[in-house]
């Protein structure tokens, strides 16, 4: 069960969420807060596993709010404004709601933070069993992988990109659709490859089959979406690029 509570300056929105909540067998609603000052004052008093948290609000917004909190529990923004967006997944949101957002919007949001919830539960619980690792290659073809309370077979080849989110680790993948699963990016890197995969950043790991183009610093997997590379890892990478392609520019 997890422990939650909702911040809402809106009085109709934080019903709206004690609602959906209530419709959840895995969520209890320990409180609701109108603003993020209050929501501090409670938490300094009742420790919760999961907050639903407005980002515009008066006073203390919900990015602010989240920022101050030095033992943060999960954490999913709702607003009206979808600029907020980025400014919520660098602070590791399980999921961003925009508003006017319905049940089955909500749901899956508390379906991504019930499955973080058990795999954390799963990490902490001491097993005299070997641990299982949570990527894992399968006939050098697949890799499975932990996300939306299930688990998903990822053809390798389809993978283009790896995108580190704190905890989490983004795939993007051929079709269009990324998938996020608790994992570390350093041991993604040791599941995947290394003939085909490259870490070229802190936050990134790149199918080198799609790389497109480079240039001052970025590598290009489209015309348009480049990834950054990191400073130390810029010289592995052009060794790469030497050893690999022939250069015809001079």
């Amino acid at each position: 069960m997890l422990k939650c509570i909702a911040i809402d300056d809106e009085p109709l929105a934080l019903r709206q969420l004690s609602s959906y909540i209530a419709k959840l067998p895995y969520l209890e609603l320990v409180a609701t807060c109108s603003n993020a000052i209050d929501a501090q004052q409670l938490l300094g008093r009742q420790a919760v596993d999961l907050i639903f948290v407005d980002i515009n609000m008066p006073d203390l917004n919900g990015v602010d709010f989240v920022r101050s909190l030095i033992d943060r529990p999960m954490i999913v923004f709702t607003t009206a404004y979808s600029e907020y967006a980025i400014e919520g997944f660098k602070l590791d949101a399980v999921d961003y709601l925009l508003k006017p957002f319905d049940f089955a919007d909500f749901s899956r949001a508390a379906a991504k933070a019930h499955s973080l919830y058990e795999l954390l539960q799963k990490r902490q619980a001491p097993s005299s069993e070997a641990p299982v690792p949570e990527a894992e290659p399968k006939d050098k073809e697949y890799i499975s992988v932990k996300a939306d309370y299930k688990v998903s077979l990822v053809k390798i080849s389809d993978i283009i990109y790896l995108e580190s989110e704190g905890e989490y680790v983004r795939m993007h993948l051929t079709n269009g659709t990324c998938i996020t699963t608790l994992f570390r990016l350093k041991n993604m890197e040791t599941a995947l490859p290394a003939e085909h995969f490259m870490r070229i950043h802190r936050s990134y790991i790149v199918n080198l089959d799609y790389i497109r183009s480079y240039v001052r610093g970025r590598v290009y997997i489209s015309e348009t979406e480049y990834l950054p590379i990191g400073e130390i890892y810029k010289e592995t990478f052009q060794h790469y690029i030497d050893s690999h392609f022939r250069n015809l520019s001079e």
